[in-house]
């Protein structure tokens, strides 16, 4: 099974503004980003799944091909920063924040979740994935879900999420054989300027 990890376009939102969940625009950019992405694809994508984040359903309604509809799924969405969706990074309260960087694997941001819990969800998303019978799966989401599959390939500590980079429109291809081991991994492009 083929599988494209697609990172959504640029968002429409200043920099500095800590955001996971929260249901943002896309920016201006989205035409040209997309249609450039949309050439590191398969034209026969058996199924597209999407976080329903309109960031990400957006731009999976352009790669729909054979199913009727973009099939979303929550276990696909960004980590969610509780009580600092959408504040400046440099206005949470600093304890609270190097407290979280020191160990964002388990710390919880107040209403929100810890990276192991969006690692967990991803996994169990992962695990009924491989049991279908599909041969090329377009999933359009986040950085931090994206990061998710790469450690699963890769088996790094989930400690080490954050240093593997994932830009905006970004594609990653994952091949997974027939007995549902990961066989390889491909960064197929990267940012437009």
């Amino acid at each position: 099974m083929e599988v494209y990890l697609i990172r959504h376009t640029t968002p429409k939102i200043e920099k500095g503004i800590c955001y996971g969940q929260s249901d943002i625009p896309l920016a201006d950019l989205f035409n040209t980003e997309s249609e450039k992405l949309l050439h590191y694809l398969p034209k026969d994508i058996d199924v597209v799944y999407s976080s329903p984040l309109s960031r990400c359903h957006q731009l999976a309604e352009l790669i729909k091909t054979k199913e009727p509809m973009v099939i979303p799924d929550k276990r696909l969405l960004e980590l969610n920063f509780g009580d600092w969706e959408m504040k400046k990074w440099d206005a949470i309260e600093q304890q609270d924040l190097n407290k979280w960087m020191q160990d964002f694997v388990t710390v919880k941001m107040p209403n929100g979740e810890s990276f192991i819990e969006l690692n967990n969800r991803v996994n169990h998303f992962i695990i009924e994935l491989v049991k279908k019978n599909y041969k090329k799966v377009a999933i359009v989401t986040h950085a931090g879900v994206i990061r998710s599959f790469i450690i699963a390939i890769l088996e790094i500590p989930l400690k080490n999420a954050f240093k593997i980079p994932v830009d905006y429109s970004s594609v990653t291809k994952i091949d997974i054989g027939t007995d549902n081991c990961f066989n390889s991994l491909k960064i197929l492009n990267k940012t437009y300027d």
